[in-house]
């Protein structure tokens, strides 16, 4: 009886032991390293999935290279399909909380990102998106949430963003705008954008909206932008319908000047698109992968060789999450003792605090309300790749 008192007791020790390891607060490891649990879900299955893999790709290299360097930061890193679903965002959420996450990439989309914020902001689980961009991320108009930050442009910035850089660069033209009025992404972008042209004096010809139900079709937007002399048509969309409204426009014979954002990044990589009516498409970003700095170069050639494709700007912003979330853990010099809320707080001091310099931009900083700021850029498609356009 002794002895199966003292096999029992041995065994409830090793399991308590155990439990303890997986709290992620226990404190340094002997050689001072600190491991710390990376979380976060996007569509690695469906029609976004090129999102959810080029996030997933580059925050691994980031992992890597932290996990191989001389940093006492080290990541352990894991990422759920959310399909860029709400409720599979939900789920991907509490399997990801059941493991211990410590702090987290989000969500890649920002439908699913919308349906998790609030669980982020209750649990005090501090998350950057790399690519989720609506305002509905990070603050509603009722609530800041806290401790939810972006990588990316908010929705309402690129709308302004876009609007600007037209006025700039494409000022005589006439505008034709194309949006989806049921997306959240997509109406966002398109406020912000025709408030701001007004403002600019961009001249707006002509408005075209489609949902869910009427997004395959698009030979009455296209005649009634052509109609109206417009040579030149924003589309605030995603890249799938954009590159049905491509195909449809060349069969037409309309040759508008055709200009996107962050959800235009991707047309060169869908499955069937012939990619050659994508040339001389603009499309407002973050990150050239034509930039011949050393850090962009690095990037590009490493996800190249692992990967087989070039990097968009969804794989820059989440490759810079992991690095400004290594910043930020430095800062404070975390050491693995600080209880889950504790280190909610202090990653929020240090993000709105501190200046981040990446891929995406340098001098970033970060509002009391999540949103990122630093300068856009416009590449335009060229034989096939991303160009600068400046």
């Amino acid at each position: 009886m002794k002895k199966l008192f003292v096999v029992l007791l041995s065994v409830l020790c090793v399991l308590t032991l155990a439990g303890c390891g997986k709290s992620g607060n226990g404190g340094a490891d002997s050689d001072g390293t600190v491991t710390v649990k990376l979380g976060g879900s996007g569509p690695l299955s469906g029609d976004a999935k090129v999102y959810g893999e080029a996030v997933r790709n580059a925050a691994q290299i980031a992992v890597d290279e932290i996990n191989a360097s001389d940093s006492k930061i080290k990541f352990d890193f894991r990422m759920e399909d959310d399909e860029a679903s709400g409720e599979k965002a939900d789920t991907a959420y509490s399997t990801l909380y059941d493991w211990g996450m410590q702090v987290s990439l989000f969500t890649v989309t920002s439908g699913a990102g919308a349906a998790v914020a609030a669980s982020y902001d209750k649990d005090k689980i501090f998350a950057i998106t790399p690519s989720g961009s609506s305002t509905a991320l990070v603050y509603t108009d009722s609530q800041n949430f806290k401790g939810n930050f972006q990588m990316c442009f908010t929705d309402p910035n690129q709308g302004v963003a876009a609007a600007d850089y037209l006025a700039s660069y494409f000022g005589g033209y006439k505008v034709a705008i194309i949006y989806k009025s049921d997306d959240v992404y997509s109406a966002g972008v398109y406020e912000k954008f025709a408030a701001e042209a007004e403002a600019k004096g961009v001249s707006v010809v002509y408005v075209g909206a489609f949902t869910d139900d009427t997004g395959t079709d698009f030979s009455t937007q296209l005649t009634a932008a052509k109609d109206n002399n417009a040579n030149l048509v924003f589309l605030p969309i995603y890249y799938q319908p954009a590159s049905l409204i491509l195909k449809q426009a060349f069969d037409m014979a309309y040759t508008p000047i055709f200009f996107g954002v962050d959800g235009m990044d991707g047309i060169l990589t869908l499955e069937g698109f012939d990619t050659s009516l994508a040339e001389g498409l603009y499309l407002l970003t973050p990150f050239a992968s034509d930039a011949d700095d050393a850090l962009t170069k690095t990037f590009v050639s490493t996800y190249e060789s692992k990967f087989g494709d070039t990097p968009n700007q969804f794989a820059a912003d989440a490759y810079d999450c992991v690095y400004a979330i290594k910043q930020a853990l430095e800062n404070m010099g975390y050491d693995g003792t600080m209880s889950t809320e504790e280190l909610y707080d202090a990653m929020i001091a240090q993000f709105t605090s501190m200046t981040f310099n990446g891929l995406t931009g340098n001098d970033m900083t970060w509002a009391e309300n999540g949103e990122v700021s630093k300068a856009p850029k416009a590449v335009i498609i060229i034989d096939g790749v991303y160009v600068s356009a400046e």
